[in-house]
């Protein structure tokens, strides 16, 4: 028996309507991609986005600051992504320089190296996409995200 493999027209044709549903399954499969790469380099997916946080700030970040944006980001329990902190500390990624979290050399030199590992795969899973199917899905994403953190904030009261 032959299998085909779908197009990306195909796929684009048949595919149902966006959802919550639709969304979780591209985040969860995008992520569950990630984090088969970050496995690679030792490090979790929190690990990488607070890395990622306290590396891209414009000035490095206190503890408090980059606790706030790793919550707003990810909308976890700020004592988990406190432990998280302390475990980049504990690995020689964050430095405590007075009351500042910036990224050292070996945790810049971490981000350089994953985000080279997964330039090629990301090129895979997006390449292809017509230039307005990506804007009418970045359209669409930001509003959800928009709606979806005034939900959040109203259940947390924050």
């Amino acid at each position: 028996m032959t299998t085909t493999t779908p197009t990306t027209t195909t796929a684009a044709t048949d595919a149902p309507a966006a959802d919550s549903r639709a969304l979780g399954l591209a985040h969860y499969a995008a992520r569950g991609v990630l984090e088969q790469i970050l496995a690679r380099h030792g490090v979790s997916f929190r690990q990488h986005v607070v890395l990622r946080a306290a590396a891209t700030a414009q000035t490095p970040p206190t503890a408090d600051r980059l606790v706030a944006e790793v919550r707003g980001t990810l909308k976890a329990d700020p004592a988990g992504i406190r432990t998280v902190v302390d475990g980049l500390l504990a690995k020689g990624l964050l430095v405590a320089d007075g009351a500042h979290l910036p990224a050292t050399d070996a945790g810049r030199e971490l981000l350089a190296a994953v985000g080279a590992a997964v330039a090629p795969v990301s090129a895979r899973i997006w390449g292809g996409i017509p230039a307005e199917d990506l804007a009418a899905a970045g359209r669409v994403l930001a509003l959800v995200t928009e709606r979806a953190d005034a939900e959040f904030a109203a259940l947390t009261g924050g």
